[in-house]
């Protein structure tokens, strides 16, 4: 029904480091040349846990932004926006509030496990429970249909599907739906029209998830239909309803885990961190005395990689060759700690000067930044204001 879009989006809490790169910055790079992706810099979800200090967040967007170039999104391939530039967002974000039962936000998994691991903060607010009610208006007021998620986030993409199909229940119900839907079919031409119909009557009388596919994929490639035709044949397969707003599916990928310089997953609350576009001689620095195996006490000690915090790093960065190396050189002390290092470090450094590079336009003149991000606000706000006007008219309160 709607074209393949991708839509993803970061907090801006902080400098980025090469978690976040390996984490979710790569994968983006790589589906920006196969759909059409939207990147949001998510400044009120920054709100939600950082509200008592705005001004962290507020130095933080463009640098965030500046990564984002660095790592080699191109906002030629790929749409680049603030979320409180596009306002949209939040008025699909209070419509959505009006159907949603408290009980399903309350039950999402990451509520009271971040109550918990932010103690310090006072987060009893409705903005953290509503939390995910404004990530689903971030996702379904664009009609995105793939997010790229982790395999532990995909129950967190549940809660957008059920919102999209408890709102489409609602609202979708059009009067006159069956005979508009029966015209929009004839539009098809007879052959298609005819393959509609054995294809609908397949998976509703039979359960045929694949004549649903099939029935979808012809949809998809049918031109000559309009946004509200279209809405209404892809809800005809299913039942007697609009689908005003699509369920997004998750898109799984690899989320290689980063290690922090002292072994924990890296963050910048640690402390442990190797930033982005970092200083050549602090990542040496930062390598050179990380953490490696407790049973290395000296350097006749052998090791084992898979006791390392350093091993998962050559994972990422080094070639079948230089692990091999590693894994010899260690498990028989024939190599040091710091001579295990060396090759990561200069892997690293070289990634790094890329980055360096593309972003150096960008410190220079602060004002090209700008400039991307208010093109992508705009391109951003024209998609959202055509769901938003779909919205206000199912909900009656488009008025003349």
């Amino acid at each position: 029904m709607f074209a393949d879009r991708v839509l993803s989006g970061m907090r801006p809490t902080g400098r980025l480091h090469i978690g976040h790169y390996h984490g979710a910055l790569k994968n983006w790079v790589r589906l920006q040349e196969e759909y059409e992706c939207l990147f949001f810099v998510a400044d009120w979800h920054a709100l939600t846990t950082l509200y008592e200090d705005p001004a962290a967040i507020e130095a933080s967007v463009y640098d965030m932004v500046v990564d984002w170039l660095a790592c080699g999104l191109d906002p030629n391939r790929c749409t680049i926006f603030i979320q409180s530039k596009v306002p949209e967002h939040a008025e699909l974000s209070l419509l959505l509030g009006m159907i949603t039962p408290v009980g399903w936000l309350e039950r999402v998994p990451t509520y009271k496990d971040q109550q918990q691991q932010l103690a310090e903060r006072d987060l009893a607010t409705y903005g953290f429970l509503g939390y995910p009610l404004m990530q689903a208006a971030d996702i379904l007021i664009y009609r995105a249909n793939m997010v790229p998620v982790g395999e532990d986030q995909v129950s967190h993409l549940e809660l957008v599907r059920e919102l999209a199909r408890r709102f489409n229940f609602i609202y979708g119900r059009e009067p006159g739906f069956e005979d508009k839907a029966k015209a929009a079919v004839r539009k098809l031409g007879s052959k298609k029209a005819k393959r509609y119909e054995a294809l609908r009557t397949a998976y509703q009388e039979q359960g045929d998830a694949e004549a649903l596919a099939e029935a979808r994929e012809l949809l998809e490639d049918t031109q000559n239909l309009t946004l509200g035709d279209r809405e209404r044949l892809f809800g005809f397969l299913e039942g007697a309803r609009r689908v005003i707003l699509p369920e997004p599916q998750a898109l799984l990928t690899e989320t290689p885990r980063v290690p922090g310089l002292d072994g924990r997953k890296m963050s910048k609350s640690y402390g442990n961190a190797i930033m982005l576009r970092e200083d050549p001689a602090e990542v040496t620095k930062k390598i050179r005395t990380m953490q490696t195996d407790p049973a290395r006490m000296r350097r006749s000690d052998p090791g084992n990689p898979e006791n390392c915090p350093v091993w998962p790093l050559h994972q990422i960065y080094s070639d079948a060759k230089t692990r091999e190396w590693v894994v010899q050189g260690c498990t028989t002390a024939g190599i040091g700690c710091l001579d295990c290092k060396e090759p990561l470090i200069q892997e690293i450094i070289a990634e790094q000067g890329v980055m360096r590079e593309r972003a150096q336009k960008y410190v220079d003149d602060p004002q090209l930044v700008r400039n991307i991000v208010a093109d992508g606000c705009e391109r951003a706000r024209k998609l959202a204001d055509e769901t938003m006007d779909d919205v206000r008219a199912a909900m009656g309160l488009k008025y003349d």
